[in-house]
């Protein structure tokens, strides 16, 4: 069996692969010293690979394709099994039905906007639908990590935050997976087959979370801590990043539903979870500058205008989203502030592996998509955190002021 790389190419592979992985440090230690995110420090490389690529060897738009896809596929699934785990009932029950409005409201207001007003500005409904599905992530490090900066987890407003980004790339992975298959059923002449491929990306997600995810429920944990629980959760990544694309379903879903069923019936460890969140990190790496990689410069100057409205339409979302939020919980939760919704709209991994997959899926819109979703990350990485302090500063005011 012949090696699909000769010594010469494997070789630079791996010499990208450590240098990526160099950089990576490089860029914590500019972050932890500056205000710039690292994931967009990662990016931007992932850009300036992409100005070589093109401009300077000539060479076509896309990412580096011997690295890409598998490494983005196994970052995309870790992600998605560590937001299932958060799925347990015992959390689901502590966070009640107030995060569950709230956090649904903001979602469905996001969406809408984004998509009805990219819809109503002309753009292609592919591109408004997939927009809007991606406008519904959020960042929940960028969230999170201001909030415990400020020292406002304890409070009303900031408890809520934090509890409504626990679950909001979950929901935005759903709305995704119904956006794609509403997607492929749109494009397609066929409305039958269309529906049927569509129910099957779904229903076949499901069905490789369950099948994948209740014996991983029972076997895994079974070991001592260390290798032994490392190689099981390698193993399930493997088993649902591989089975999602034999099977051409949704590998968001399915990963998200795996990590559901281990959260919920693996009582006895939780010790996948841990090793996989250990190892998603150099992963995310690859993922992060690969997507920035994946840019077609000469496509910027004429998703300028696209851009400008998805983040606009985005902002419009989360701020509607905020308010009818606050105002449908306001009888269990009390007055919230009208801005909350603002603290909801740093954007970053999950939001970018969207834009891959919906590009797969549509790849004449591919560079459109990447341009969009690349250039609102870095923006909403840059503001996002400074609109949470903004908002919990004004909530704080608020409630001294009353007091």
């Amino acid at each position: 069996m012949e090696l699909p790389l000769d010594p010469a190419q494997y070789g630079m592979v791996l010499v990208i692969m450590g240098g990526l992985l160099s950089i990576s440090i490089l860029a914590d230690v500019i972050a932890a010293r500056t205000a710039v995110p690292r994931i967009s420090l990662l990016v931007l490389v992932g850009v300036v690979v992409a100005a070589i690529q093109q401009w300077g060897l000539g060479q076509p738009a896309g990412p580096l394709t011997t690295l890409a896809e598998p490494l983005i596929q196994l970052a995309l699934v870790m992600v998605a099994f560590l937001l299932g785990g958060e799925f347990t009932w015992d959390r689901l029950r502590t966070l009640g039905p107030v995060v569950g409005i709230f956090s649904l409201t903001v979602v469905l207001a996001s969406g809408t906007a984004v998509g009805l007003g990219l819809w109503l500005l002309g753009f292609p409904v592919i591109l408004a639908v997939a927009l809007a599905a991606i406008s519904v992530a959020t960042d929940p490090a960028a969230v999170s990590e201001t909030i415990h900066e400020l020292r406002a987890g304890n409070t009303r407003v900031g408890r809520l935050l934090l509890s409504t980004v626990a679950v909001d790339d979950g929901w935005g992975i759903i709305v995704f997976g119904l956006a794609m298959a509403f997607l492929g059923w749109h494009a397609s002449g066929d409305g039958l087959q269309a529906l049927l491929e569509a129910l099957w990306e779904l229903g076949g997600a499901v069905a490789l979370g369950v099948i994948v995810g209740i014996p991983a429920a029972w076997l895994t944990g079974r070991l001592e801590a260390g290798e032994p629980t490392l190689v099981e959760a390698l193993a399930l990544i493997l088993l649902l990043a591989g089975g999602a694309a034999l099977l051409n379903v949704s590998e968001l879903l399915s990963a998200m539903i795996a990590g559901a069923i281990v959260a919920n019936l693996a009582s006895h460890h939780t010790r996948s979870f841990n090793e996989i969140d250990y190892l998603k990190w150099p992963f995310l790496v690859f993922f992060f500058v690969l997507a920035g990689a994946s840019l077609d410069l000469n496509m910027l100057g004429s998703a300028l205008g696209i851009t400008g409205a998805y983040i606009l339409l985005r902002i419009l979302g989360r701020y509607l989203g905020g308010l009818l939020g606050a105002r449908a919980v306001a009888g269990r939760q009390g007055a919230l502030p009208s801005g909350i919704g603002m603290a909801l709209t740093p954007q970053a991994g999950v939001a970018m592996g969207m834009a891959l997959l919906a590009g797969e899926r549509f790849p004449e819109f591919s560079a459109t998509l990447m341009a969009v979703v690349v250039g609102s990350t870095v923006f909403f990485e840059a503001t996002g955190p400074w609109l949470v302090r903004r908002t919990l500063r004004n909530n704080a005011m608020t409630d001294n002021n009353k007091e």
